[in-house]
Parts: structure tokens; sequence; C-alpha cells
């Protein structure tokens, strides 16, 4: 019976939903997150939250599985990657206004 959720993502977001008994996978690259996302199948993984990171990079594994019934594959994204976009732009534009970003850089 496929009645279980996973998420396959970075450790400091998924470690948490462990407490919730969802099952977390912390891949270190793609080929990791590959082997893991190939084996929620055997798992019984009704539905499976990935990192978008890994979302384009397992297109044909997320295709196949598409195929199935279970398990059911969605992206998720996290915060730190607008943050990293709002920050740069910030920097870029003090740099523009001002020829230096040393009123946006964060103390030490």
């Amino acid at each position: 019976m496929y009645d279980k959720v996973a998420v396959i993502g970075d450790a400091e977001l998924i470690f948490p939903l462990r407490a919730l008994g969802i099952r977390v996978f912390s891949p270190a690259d793609v080929e990791e997150a590959r082997q893991a996302l190939l084996s929620l199948e055997d798992q019984e993984i009704a539905l499976c939250f990935l990192h978008e990171r890994y979302f384009e990079p397992l297109a044909k594994e997320r295709a196949r599985l598409e195929k199935k019934f279970c398990p059911v594959v969605a992206g998720f994204s996290d915060y730190r990657m607008v943050t990293d976009y709002l920050e740069k732009m910030i920097s870029e534009m003090a740099v523009k206004a001002t020829g230096s970003d040393a009123l946006v850089k964060g103390r030490d």
C-alpha cells in the first residue's frame, strides 16, 4: 500500500520533517538524488517532494515514474534562491548608485 511521503533536498531544510514521519533523502549530488528517486517505488512512497535543483536533471527519471500510479513527484523550492537573488540585485544597484556596495554588505 502506497501511503508514505518522501522529500529529496538539502539536509538543513528537510531533516526536521523526519519528526513528522516523512522519509527524507539528502543527496550530495545529482547521482545520489537519482538513486533516491528510483528507490521510491520499492519503499511504497506515494508522494515525493523533489527540490527544484534536482527537478530538471532528473527529468528522464520523473517521466518514467509519471507512467506509474505512485509515486507522484512534485517539485518544491525554498527561500534561499530568492534571497540570494535579491541580495545580488540590491548590491548591484548600490554599486551603480554610489560606486560601492559598502552600504548593503553585512557585518562580519
